[in-house]
This record gives structure tokens, C-alpha cells and sequence, in this order.
């Protein structure tokens, strides 16, 4: 995980009020120090805006998910006066500027040939990854708005209720396959994942397998029968099966164990593959509840 470094005379955490002493942030590309709190902030990636807005704090800036999708849709709602600038994976740089943002949130897995070019619009930082280890993500966001001691705690909460959540369920012992269909594949979330990351913490696992530097596994449908846990979890992006393998595979996968012990269940791809952050892990945490308990 990146280190993080609030320094300076105002290293206390100052909230989004405004002013206070010069701090510095270190972060994936370097350090760099901030004047005061800042006001005017965008984000380019959905782990940072899930931060931002849990500390309370409402950027002037965010990316859409992709072409036609909007913004995360457990978010959508907080967001209406916030101005699109381009797309996750495609920021508009442009849009960015006209903003006259004081600070830039994104990135570097994603986003650092974009850093120099950001850095002469406003003082920006970057994460090193995006989903994967999102406590990095969280961490360096509330670093850069001098924030980290609330972000601790939030951490700390989200943690505990998904062990909570894991007990009354009886997560212990039960094997579990998150999966994400795809326009070609599909995907097996592992445990280093996002939503991976929060089932671990209630106490379920993952099988015996080798995951790729995301915590990922890319099979084609024809493999399917590799989605064996005690309970999935899939989702389709855009909430479209029709665009995705998931017709194709759910037409064959009636034999494996979840589905014979009807323990398959389809949830929201914007919580739960988008979603990456604080509130994301509570709506995740909450409908593993629902589902289970």
C-alpha cells in the first residue's frame, strides 16, 4: 500500500472548510503540496468520487462510467450539479480545465500519460491502482483533502459490519464466485478485488486458483462450469444480459452447486464492479444480507 504523508502546520485534519496551512501529499507519481483544503476538486476514477463523497465533499468534477452510462448509479443522486469530464477509462482534458479545478484525484494504473498535462491545470495526485487494494485509493483521496482521520474510521466501520454481516450469515467455511459477464468471457473476481476484498472480510473464500496481477481470472463461456462456488454473485455491465455471455452461460450452468442450492443471485454492476469505495462496500455488504441471511 502507498504511503501516505499529511505534513505541516496544519496536519491536523481541517475538513473541506477551506484555507488552513500548506500539507503535503505523497502519492504514487511524487509529492505534492497543497496551499490549503481545497474547493474546487475532480476526480477521474469512481474509487476517488466514492470517497470524496463520504467525507462530504461533492466534487465539480467526475467521469462518466462510459459512452451512455453515466455516473455510478448509487451515487447519481449526489451528483446532480457535478459536471461530466469524459470517461473513466478517457478523461476530457479540456472539460477538466474549464473547471478551474484546485486539485486533480486520479490514477496512475489508469491515467499517467495524462499526469503532466493535469499538473499544469491544477496540483494533482495519483493512486497507484484502481479497484484493486482500494484502501489505497480511499487513503490517498482523504490525504489529499486532509481528511485521513475520518477515512480511518469509515475504513475501520465498513470492516466490522462486513465481518458482522459475515457471521450472521455464515460466511465461514463457504466458498464463493463473483462474476462479471462479458461481451466475449467472463470474468471471476478474486479476493483482492473490490468486491472480492469485502466477501473476504465477511469470511468467505475463494477456491484454489491462480489469480492475475488483478485479482482477476478472464475465462470463455465455454468454462463455465469453473463458477463453483457455495454462493455466486454475477452481474452483466449496463445491466444488460443481452449485450453480455451471461444468456449463454446461465442456459448451461444449471448443474453447478449455487445454482442446484438455488444460490445464484444477479446484483448491480455499478455497486458492485463500479462502485469502489466506502459507500459501494455498505451497499454490497447490505444486499449480501439481504440475500443470505
Amino acid at each position: 500500500m502507498i504511503a501516505l504523508v499529511v505534513s505541516g502546520c496544519g496536519s491536523s485534519d481541517d475538513g473541506a472548510s477551506g484555507g488552513g496551512d500548506p500539507y503535503t501529499v505523497k502519492h504514487a507519481m511524487g509529492e505534492t503540496t497543497l496551499e490549503g483544503v481545497p474547493q474546487r476538486i475532480v476526480v477521474l476514477d469512481s474509487p476517488h468520487l466514492d470517497a470524496l463523497i463520504a467525507l462530504g465533499i461533492t466534487p465539480v468534477g467526475a467521469p462518466e462510467i462510459g459512452a451512455g452510462r453515466g455516473f455510478p448509479g448509487y451515487l447519481a443522486d449526489k451528483l446532480t450539479d457535478v459536471a461530466a469530464v469524459g470517461y473513466i477509462a478517457e478523461p476530457n482534458v479540456d472539460a477538466i480545465a474549464n473547471l478551474a479545478p484546485d486539485l486533480i484525484i486520479g490514477s496512475k494504473v489508469r491515467h499517467e500519460a495524462l499526469y503532466k498535462e493535469l499538473s499544469a491545470i491544477a496540483p494533482t495526485v495519483f493512486s497507484a491502482d484502481t479497484g484493486t487494494n482500494w484502501h489505497e485509493q480511499a487513503e490517498l483521496t482523504a490525504a489529499a483533502v486532509n481528511q485521513s482521520a475520518k477515512m480511518t474510521e469509515l475504513l475501520a466501520g465498513v470492516d466490522e459490519r462486513a465481518a458482522e454481516v459475515g457471521t450472521k450469515v455464515g460466511a465461514k467455511g463457504k466458498s464463493v464466485s463473483i462474476v462479471r459477464f462479458r461481451t466475449d468471457n467472463f470474468r471471476l473476481y478474486g479476493p483482492g478485488t473490490f468486491s472480492g476484498s469485502v466477501l473476504s472480510t465477511m469470511g468467505f473464500t475463494f477456491g484454489d486458483r491462480q489469480w492475475n496481477e488483478y485479482s482477476m481470472a478472464e475465462l470463455s463461456p465455454e468454462l463455465y462450469e469453473q463458477i463453483n462456488g457455495d454462493v455466486v454473485f454475477y452481474t452483466s455491465p449496463g445491466g444488460d444480459p443481452a449485450a453480455t455471455t451471461q444468456a449463454s452461460v446461465t442456459k448451461l450452468w444449471s448443474g453447478l452447486p449455487a445454482v442446484k442450492a438455488n444460490k445464484a443471485f444477479s446484483v448491480d454492476d455499478d455497486t458492485w464492479m463500479v462502485g469502489i469505495g466506502v459507500i459501494g462496500a455498505g451497499l454490497v455488504t447490505d444486499q449480501v444480507e439481504k440475500l443470505l441471511a
